[in-house]
């Protein structure tokens, strides 16, 4: 699968292929695809997984960035939100320059002085409301480098 938009890279890993911002960024070496994680899945669950696409989509560039554990989406700067497929639906997580302690969110962690890491769980489309597509917004933000807001 393509990526939408094309994220400035500054450096390809020659032993995955992955795109970096940083030269010599530490990372996961894994040559899973995105069609890797839809194969087997329950159709609802294929759905689910293309809404939150449509959301990442509407924010443009970005790129997959996907390992055997999850779907990353990559802004300019760094993996923004990432989504594994399980058989009920939807488990991933936002990072956001703020807290935000509410549903669909069941945990937030501090990943360093930024950003907000807030894991959630998604078995409904209905779900992923305008306040979600919001916040999806804001993490695209955090992956573009952009300044914090709020």
């Amino acid at each position: 699968m393509t990526s939408l938009g094309t994220v400035q890279d500054k450096w390809t890993c020659p032993e995955c292929g992955r795109r970096f911002a940083r030269a010599n960024q530490h990372h996961v070496y894994d040559r899973t695809s995105v069609e890797d994680h839809l194969l087997r899945k329950p159709q609802h669950v294929i759905e689910l997984y293309q809404y939150f696409v449509a959301l990442v989509e509407a924010c443009r560039p970005f790129d997959y960035a996907p390992i055997r554990r999850q779907i990353g989406f990559q802004g300019r700067s760094r993996i923004f939100a990432a989504v594994r497929l399980t058989s009920k639906g939807l488990e991933g997580y936002l990072d956001l320059a703020r807290r935000i302690d509410r549903v669909p969110f069941k945990q937030v962690a501090k990943f360093s002085k930024r950003p907000f890491v807030h894991h959630f769980e998604i078995v409904l489309v209905d779900e992923m409301d305008e306040e979600f597509a919001g916040w999806v917004r804001e993490s695209y933000s955090v992956g573009e480098g952009l300044p914090d807001f709020g």
